[in-house]
């Protein structure tokens, strides 16, 4: 079984995992299809607000992808996360990204 095909089966026994579901975003984008990783990073974060790795790789592949105002929302909701949850290194990677989309 491949790595989707085992954590779609573990999102079906319990949808709310986000570790789970933040692995599914992270396959789909290994393997390039970065529309997929985007909905399941959205997913994750409409599911767990506070799940901020969800926020920050979303971000960075909105941002490659030359999405940027759409990289600077979920940025912000990030940072909201990130200081929500006290998570001090993520906070500090994800303003210098969004210093450098908004300048």
């Amino acid at each position: 079984m491949d790595k989707i095909a085992m954590l779609t089966e573990i999102l079906q026994a319990n949808p709310n995992d986000a570790f789970a579901r933040y692995g599914l975003a992270m396959e789909h984008l290994g393997q390039g299809d970065h529309e997929k990783a985007l909905a399941e990073f959205a997913d994750v974060t409409a599911r767990n607000p506070d799940y901020v790795p969800a926020y920050q790789m979303s971000a960075q592949t909105l941002a490659k992808l030359h999405r940027n105002d759409e990289a600077i929302a979920r940025l912000r909701a990030g940072l909201e996360a990130a200081r929500h949850t006290n998570n001090g290194h993520a906070s500090s990677e994800m303003q210098a990204l969004l210093d450098e989309l908004e300048s």
